[in-house]
């Protein structure tokens, strides 16, 4: 019978604990002889031993029988009480046999007091198997329970980029429309940028991370087509040194960042929305000033909380969001890539 983790833990620790007991017994009885102590320590150990195998076995039993699941009141009741009998029946043969073999007679103390070491000792095991049991299961469940996390923000985030496709698909066919009777060369122009911006969608659309290089020539891509929609009523800046350029960060997320801005503020040639996009302190930073649309179309407030979201199964940092009645401003960790 192979013993589990739970089980080897437990008995070492109170082998670990019976050493000592048998340390503090030799100095409080130090007429004994050492045989009387080696005799004792041995059979308490063998005692131990026992009484962890035999709580073992009940505890498989049990598992199989009577699983925590099922009616845990029950449960403990039934390991309590099969080994609490196991225990006395075991200890008395134990002793019985014990004042029978040795040369010397035990004091009635040392008996009561060595019985009730055991006691405790076994009774502790079962309480750290119980311990054990239940901070395992909580584990795998808090486990379980980060990965379903996980797995919804992926999902969540994935169908935030695919919202690129039929909200900036119409918009830009739009744009592209009236461009191809008034300046043919700037439509195919604008073709071209827009076939750029959906193989970089459609090329990362899988993976988690893409470097900040990566995904700022891709934005200027987008960017292009945004100026062709808004014209001056718009202006994105790009403030990046070359070190930061390596870093990582996931895919179409200054895309969202860029067009959450548009989403939530005005762009006019009188007052341009001005993107400021630079690195502080390990930050990607997108900050851009309040300018509050009276009625925000197609938004349901979550692209934001769904990229917070993601970041914080990619990052410790988390993603910091600040805003003042002048200025917006969305910091996005970043990541080695």
């Amino acid at each position: 019978m192979r013993l589990n983790r739970e089980t080897k833990i437990g008995l070492g620790v109170f082998i670990a604990i019976y050493v000592l007991f048998t340390f503090v017994r030799v100095v409080a009885f130090p007429e004994q002889t050492f045989m009387w102590h080696f005799i004792l320590s041995v059979f308490g150990l063998v005692a131990i031993l026992f009484f962890g195998i035999t709580v073992k076995v009940i505890d498989d039993f049990l598992d199989r029988r009577y699983p925590f699941e099922r009616n845990i009141f029950l449960r403990i009741t039934l390991q309590f009480i099969i080994t609490f009998v196991v225990l006395i029946t075991f200890r008395l043969a134990n002793y019985h046999w014990l004042m029978r073999m040795m040369p010397f007679k035990m004091s009635k103390e040392l008996w009561y007091s060595s019985f009730a070491v055991n006691l405790f000792m076994v009774l502790s095991v079962i309480l750290f198997i119980f311990g054990f049991h239940f901070f395992r299961q909580w584990k795998e469940q808090k486990l379980i329970a980060a990965e379903l996390e996980k797995d919804k923000a992926l999902v969540q985030y994935d169908n935030l980029k695919n919202q690129l496709n039929p909200h900036f698909l119409f918009n830009t066919l739009s744009s592209l429309n009236s461009l191809i009777f008034e300046n043919p060369q700037l439509a195919s122009e604008f073709l071209q940028q827009l076939s750029k911006v959906y193989r970089y969608v459609l090329e990362n659309k899988e993976k988690n991370l893409v470097t900040l290089g990566t995904e700022i020539k891709f934005v200027k891509h987008y960017v292009q087509l945004l100026k062709a929609r808004f014209e001056e009523g718009i202006d994105v800046r790009f403030e990046v040194a070359e070190p930061d350029l390596s870093k990582g960060v996931a895919p179409v997320t200054l895309q969202l960042l860029i067009e959450n801005a548009i989403k939530h503020n005005t762009t006019q040639k009188s007052a341009p929305l001005d993107i400021h996009i630079f690195c502080e302190d390990n930050f990607l930073v997108v900050k851009n000033p309040v300018q509050k649309k009276q009625a925000i179309e197609t938004s349901n407030g979550q692209g934001l909380e769904n990229l917070k979201n993601l970041y914080h199964y990619l990052s410790e940092r988390a993603v910091i969001v600040e805003e003042s009645a002048d200025c917006f401003t969305v910091k996005i960790p970043m990541l080695e890539i």
